[in-house]
């Protein structure tokens, strides 16, 4: 049986039409003749929505009831036992009600698939996981319910439903999305014009990721090597040399000229090991790439040229920048470089060689460190000296030896020496034995003169011989002290990055580890003649104090006052001033972000006080205002009884409207520290009957079971009878008619606890702090009744009076609210 495909309508906010292109979708298929059943779809009493479901056929939904309230959710099984071609799932990132057989309505789907029964589904971009917190940061609004980006991902297809903001809006005002009432306070927060603006650009990134990803799959399992020039990718190719700034930055142009291009700096190393570019160049360069929007990458490989252009056609790039070679003509004529190689093995990828200053002026290369040791090649010299007059006499010894014998041994003695003391003695040693063998044992002997041409070009293949068998040994020598140089650095990198992981501030964390591995007195980083950070006694503060100075940028430097550093050394501590820079700069953003966390939750206050105050302020004034206005007319006649209907409207409408403010005003003192709190001993079954009395008819409902002799309480009564008005107000209405809340009273050591104990729906216990947040219901659909302050402000009345507010599930199903203050001495 061959698994089901999955398609899913992607949108960037809800009331895009989703649910309406997946059901056109639905009868398009049915049109074609395939078995259709609609598994479930959500209308949210869109009129136009709810219109496509004609012609549908529609499989009953299971009902489940969880603490006590009735919720209907997928039914899987019936699904699975009607077997149809197609099923029409709505809303993929569904929660399903605790006890269901899986946690997610994604997994219900794939139960679906796994059965061969393919499923069109819909998803908002703010329910991707890895979209998430980006969303939150947007719209101030965290999504608790997501799917993961690999299940959407291994859809067949995402189809984008896309909208303007504008439209959307328009949408919105008309009352095709929400019902009327909701519609200003979702424009004025979730829909606001950037919001959604945001939330689409989001959106179509990240099917653009996916689309890229498909074209991957499809190149890689199709074995195609060639550039489609699908999208502009622009590789810059660092050498670690001084020219690798101009040519970022000349990349970085090239990539601008195109909206959305992609840069990428590589850097190609040599798989043999060595070091082969400046570690303090390569840094900062990474540095300079990722400030201007590049990624940075780093291969090996033999063959500078075809590693190159192997990650090219890799990540599918269009266009190649090279530095112009900075080789002399000598060295031009041998080989034809990196430039013109990578040019003429490109194909259709376009490579720029960029001119530079040191473009052609040949390689002016720091002096090379000598393969051995002073003392090995002070050995090897006196070998030669002490060796060859010894090994001339042995064979001056030995009565007529063959020619080709004394040069195979001078020349054992050549290699011994190359093995000794390198190159320079195994030189000398080379024409000190060639002479030795024309003076003793070419004829004519004792003369530097040859007369046989066979002996001459023997002599000749014993000279070049010695001097490459020299060269060799040396070569390997050179390049065993750069292996061994080379890993040096790489360990000391890595024990000073391992220092700055575990530390809990990377730059001080990165500067003390640089001092104590090289063993410096202080390091410090100086910003335009100020220290910015710094390590050790004393910290330098000006650089003609300073024994090394580096200079990361035009205006930072850094200061390393104990002692000079060797050249490999101070390659190693460039480097890490680099990041030095980097890590300055994360915390100074880090700080910068702290600072604005305060303004930004304001700014959030703000705008939410504003939504309440456009509309949940604006119901009960316009309740009083047509009561009164209906009191005043002269138009219509009213009897006594509605005359005092319409008084008693407006009374309580001004009340509710009383309340409101006076939430609003004590949470703007709360959160200003300007409330007065007078705590005085009171008892509870005082201040508990006055909140019953205060909520009216309702209050009557409750169950009181207060004990006579429970403890006073030190509390201020107005505000701890505000504390309880809003929580038994909150209990009230979500609780049952058959179950109403009920209050309990009990000691416990120092404390007095009063439980307002309700039978409702519960809120899940990851989500008990959300409650307390202000201007928030936790979904609740009823916006007729306050802010969204009552159990913020309850919680923050409580503390001020130095007691505590918080939630405890009710057994059998509900939410406790548990009051605890301190008894009275």
């Amino acid at each position: 049986m061959s698994r089901g495909e999955l398609r899913i309508y992607l949108g960037a906010a809800p009331g895009v039409g989703k649910t309406y292109a997946m059901l056109e979708e639905a009868h398009r298929r049915v049109e074609r003749g395939a078995d259709v059943v609609v598994a479930l779809v959500e209308t949210h009493d869109r009129r136009h929505t709810a219109a496509m479901l004609d012609g549908l056929e529609v499989v009953p939904r299971r009902e489940v009831s969880h603490r006590g309230v009735a919720l209907t959710e997928l039914d899987v099984d019936a699904v699975l036992a009607r077997r149809p071609e197609l099923a029409v799932v709505d809303e993929l990132a569904h929660t399903n009600v605790p006890g269901s057989a899986h946690a997610k309505r994604w997994q219900d789907v794939h139960t679906l698939l796994d059965a061969g029964i393919s499923v069109l589904t819909t998803v908002n971009v703010q329910h991707l996981e890895s979209l998430n917190d980006v969303v939150a940061r947007i719209t101030g609004v965290e999504q608790r319910e997501t799917v993961p980006d690999a299940v959407v991902r291994a859809a067949e297809q995402v189809e984008l439903v896309d909208m303007t903001p504008e439209a959307l809006r328009r949408r919105m005002a008309h009352g095709n999305v929400y019902r009327p009432e909701k519609v200003d306070a979702a424009l004025g927060n979730w829909f606001r014009t950037g919001n959604l603006t945001a939330l689409r650009e989001l959106a179509l990134l990240w099917l653009a990721d996916q689309v890229e990803e498909q074209l991957d799959r499809y190149r890689a399992d199709h074995d195609i090597d060639a550039t489609w020039e699908t999208r502009e990718r622009v590789v810059v190719a660092l050498a670690g040399g001084a020219e690798g700034d101009t040519l970022i930055r000349r990349a970085a142009r090239i990539a601008d000229r195109t909206k959305g291009a992609d840069l990428l700096a590589v850097h190609v190393t040599r798989n043999d090991g060595l070091a082969g570019a400046d570690p303090g160049a390569l840094a900062r360069q990474r540095v300079l790439a990722e400030s201007l929007g590049a990624t940075f990458h780093q291969v090996a490989g033999p063959d500078v040229s075809r590693a190159l252009l192997a990650f090219a056609r890799g990540v599918n790039a269009t266009q190649i920048v090279l530095g112009a070679s900075s080789r002399g003509r000598f060295a031009r004529l041998l080989t034809a470089g990196v430039g013109p190689t990578t040019t003429a093995l490109s194909g259709s990828i376009d490579v720029h060689l960029v001119t530079h200053e040191r473009a052609g002026r040949g390689g002016r290369r720091e002096r090379m460190p000598a393969a051995l040791s002073r003392g090995r090649r002070i050995a090897g010299f006196l070998t030669a000296l002490a060796g060859l007059p010894l090994l001339t006499a042995i064979l001056l010894v030995v009565p007529d030896p063959p020619l080709v014998n004394d040069i195979l041994l001078f020349l054992a003695a050549v290699v011994g020496v190359a093995l000794i003391g390198g190159l320079w003695p195994a030189l000398f040693a080379a024409v000190a034995g060639s002479l030795l063998l024309n003076w003793f044992f070419t004829p004519p002997y004792g003369r530097l003169t040859i007369a046989s041409p066979q002996n001459l070009l023997a002599l000749g293949i014993f000279v070049v011989v010695a001097v490459a068998v020299s060269w060799v040994v040396d070569t390997a020598a050179r390049r065993t002290r750069q292996a061994a140089a080379a890993a040096a650095e790489a360990q000391t990198l890595a024990t000073v990055a391992s220092g700055v992981l575990r530390g809990q501030r990377p730059l001080p964390a990165l500067l003390d580890r640089l001092r104590e591995t090289f063993g410096l007195d202080s390091v410090a980083l100086v910003e335009n003649g100020v220290v910015v950070a710094g390590v050790g006694e004393p910290v330098c503060e000006r650089a003609a104090d300073a024994d090394v100075v580096v200079r990361v940028d035009d205006a930072l430097l850094m200061l390393l006052t104990g002692h000079t550093l060797e050249a490999a050394d101070r390659r190693i501590v460039e480097a890490f001033a680099a990041q030095a820079a980097v890590a300055l700069r994360q915390e100074r953003l880090a700080a910068e972000a702290a600072t604005a966390r305060p303004l930004a939750e304001a700014n959030r206050l703000r705008s939410a006080l504003l939504a309440a105050v456009s509309h949940d302020l604006r119901t009960p004034l316009a309740s009083a205002k047509a009561s009164i206005a209906g009191l005043r007319s002269t138009e219509v006649e009213f009897d006594e009884h509605d005359r005092a209907e319409l008084l008693a409207t407006a009374d309580e409408s001004l009340d509710r409207l009383d309340r409101l403010v006076a939430n609003l005003l004590d949470m703007s003192r709360l959160q200003s520290g300007a409330l007065g709190v007078l705590a005085i001993a009171v008892g509870a079954e005082e201040v508990v009957p006055r909140a019953l009395d205060d909520l009216g008819p309702e209050g009557r409902k409750v169950t009181l079971r207060v004990p006579d002799d429970l403890p006073l309480l030190d509390a201020d009564p107005g505000l701890l009878e505000r504390v309880l008005v809003n929580v038994i107000a909150n209990a009230l209405r979500y609780s049952p008619a058959d179950r109403p809340p009920m209050i309990t009273g009990s000691s416990h050591g120092a404390s007095v606890e009063l439980r307002i104990i309700d039978h409702g729906p519960g809120i899940p216990a990851d989500r008990w702090d959300d409650v307390f947040l202000p201007f928030q219901r936790l979904g609740d659909r009823d916006t007729h009744n306050g802010v969204g302050l009552g159990l913020a402000l309850s919680r923050g009345l409580t503390e001020a009076m130095g007691g505590t507010l918080v939630p405890e599930e009710t057994p059998g199903g509900g939410l406790t609210m548990i009051l605890a203050l301190p008894a009275s001495r």
